[in-house]
């Protein structure tokens, strides 16, 4: 008997979608002790690789849009982790900084993906082939070869 097309289980979208899910829901419990919420790990990944960035920069680093990121950017500004000011050079654009509580930080998260590699039972050999089949679909394009999980 031939599969339905139309069957919820043979639709791509919501493999990805239920994993996606599933796997943020991974991190929760491993980014509580830090403070941090997935978003706001997501932020401070970025701004580690790079700081201080604009606002439209770190939405683009992230593939979102400003107006979405800006609500995470301001519970990281409370909670003393990152500062945002206007650009001395163009008072239009908002810079996003890390404060030295923010950096210090760093420090405690580089435990976060080994943990979250042995949760999910995979190698980082194993994410590195999952984020090269996702690619052509997912995040920024100018991703390190071996992302961080």
């Amino acid at each position: 008997m031939d599969r339905d097309v139309l069957a919820l289980e043979s639709q791509l979208c919501f493999a990805i979608v239920t994993a996606a899910r599933n796997v943020v829901s991974i991190y929760r419990p491993v980014l509580e002790p830090l403070g941090l919420t997935h978003p706001q790990y997501l932020v401070m990944l970025a701004l580690w690789e790079s700081a201080p960035q604009s606002l439209s920069e770190l939405a683009s680093a992230l593939a979102v849009e400003p107006a979405t990121l800006s609500p995470t950017v301001k519970r990281l500004e409370a909670q003393g982790r990152v500062e945002r000011r206007r650009r001395g050079s163009d008072e239009r654009v908002l810079e996003i900084t890390l404060t030295a509580e923010g950096t210090a930080l760093r420090e405690r998260a580089l435990s976060v993906p080994g943990e979250i590699m042995a949760r999910v039972g995979m190698s980082l050999d194993d994410v590195t082939t999952l984020r090269e089949g996702l690619a052509p679909f997912a995040g920024r394009r100018d991703a390190p070869e071996t992302p961080p999980i």
